[in-house]
């Protein structure tokens, strides 16, 4: 039984690796803080969750979803209103919004909805895996751009080679970013548009932390820029913003033409989203949003905390404006060690889990990943335990 060579070509999952690592930790009876995986610790606010057990009690919500439903035609209506809200720009319920099975599900298709053998995808790197993964399994060529700690990872499309930009049609962007916690400013997306003009290419960004800011930054739509619906789609999730990553609702918002292709992929392989889900997203989309301010202060004073932390115990890491992530440099200490090797070693000695940036691409290399998945308590039990490992002779 021969899996496709499409698959060959991917590496094996990074978060699976680790799994094992922790597996191993726990038979040996080591105490697990998980600042690993991007999974939000905090539960989904309960008015979400009563709209979810009311709309369950309802025999109709059971059938198939179909986007000429009362569910989805009012969810449509509800990300449109939302994104006018939080972006000023208007959007057209019926054509211009796409409801998601999470935003993964969308970026992974949107790859299969466009790319031949021959066309290229342009992915900065690191990247959130699936942004190169999907163009994988989709049987594109990756184009890696590679982005630096000095250029904010921001990549610079001039140093695309011309007769890769002429093949590409595909150009997926994530500000702010995962995993580095980069963030754009509407300038950038300005260039970024005004390069793709005249281009066969389709920009896909992926808003997933648009909420998580800090500081008074706020995160720019791409859709904000003049002349970006011409060739653009937006990435949205609910669960950043609400807590509601096991819920796997997602959205995706912008170019028409794009989406009804997107949407044509979809038809073929999926039914969307339960019923009741569409309800609750409904509900948090057009309900109080204290909820997510409640959510954000919550990862400002486990991010203070973990940097600060980690200063003091001589690892300088950067103060990040938004995401829930904090990216660093593996330590001067251990730096001969690749970044698998470093958290293997975290989690040997420590029972700390942390995210190898090589599993964002090898433009990670050098660097880890922390997740604001655990309280302070917790976080600060992780800083101390890792303090052992920088004072170990070695």
């Amino acid at each position: 039984m021969q899996e496709a060579n499409r698959l060959k070509r991917l590496p094996l999952y990074l978060f699976t690796i680790i799994d094992r690592l922790k597996e191993e930790a726990i038979k040996k009876g080591v105490d697990i803080i998980d600042l690993g995986m991007g999974n939000p610790d905090q539960p989904t606010p309960q008015h979400i969750v009563n709209e979810l057990c009311s709309q369950a009690h309802l025999k109709a919500n059971y059938r198939y979803s179909r986007s000429i439903d009362e569910s989805e035609v009012k969810l449509r209506e509800a990300i449109a209103k939302w994104y006018y809200a939080k972006f000023g720009v208007e959007l057209d319920p019926e054509n211009e919004v796409l409801p998601l099975i999470g935003s993964k599900e969308g970026i992974a298709h949107l790859s299969l909805a466009f790319l031949n053998n021959d066309d290229v995808a342009l992915v900065p790197n690191p990247a959130y895996p699936v942004h190169f993964n999907g163009v994988l399994i989709a049987g594109g060529v990756l184009h890696n751009i590679p982005i630096y700690e000095k250029d904010g990872y921001l990549p610079d499309l001039k140093t695309v080679p011309k007769n890769i930009a002429d093949k590409s049609k595909l150009l997926f962007l994530s500000y702010p970013h995962n995993p580095t916690a980069a963030i754009a400013s509407p300038g950038f997306l300005q260039g970024v548009v005004g390069w793709a003009k005249g281009k066969n290419i389709i920009i896909g960004h992926d808003l997933a932390y648009s909420d998580i800011v800090f500081d008074d930054y706020k995160a720019p739509s791409i859709l904000q820029v003049k002349g970006a619906r011409e060739m653009s789609i937006e990435f949205h999730t609910c669960s950043k913003s609400y807590n509601m990553a096991g819920w796997r609702m997602g959205f995706a918002v912008g170019n028409r033409d794009i989406l009804k292709t997107l949407a044509k992929t979809k038809s073929y392989i999926d039914f969307g989203t339960f019923k009741p889900i569409q309800y609750a997203a409904i509900k948090a989309l057009t309900g109080s949003q204290s909820c997510v301010k409640k959510t954000v202060a919550t990862y400002k004073k486990r991010r203070d905390a973990l940097v600060a932390g980690l200063k003091e115990i001589g690892w300088v890491a950067p103060l990040p404006k938004a995401t829930f992530y904090v990216w660093a440099r593996i330590p001067d200490k251990y730096s001969a060690l690749t970044s698998m090797e470093f958290v293997a070693l975290l989690i040997k000695e420590t029972g700390v889990v942390i995210a190898p940036g090589t599993g964002f691409g090898e433009y990670g290399e050098g660097y880890v990943r922390f997740a604001l998945v655990e309280n302070i308590d917790r976080i600060n039990k992780a800083v101390k335990r890792i303090k052992r490992v920088l004072e170990m002779e070695t």
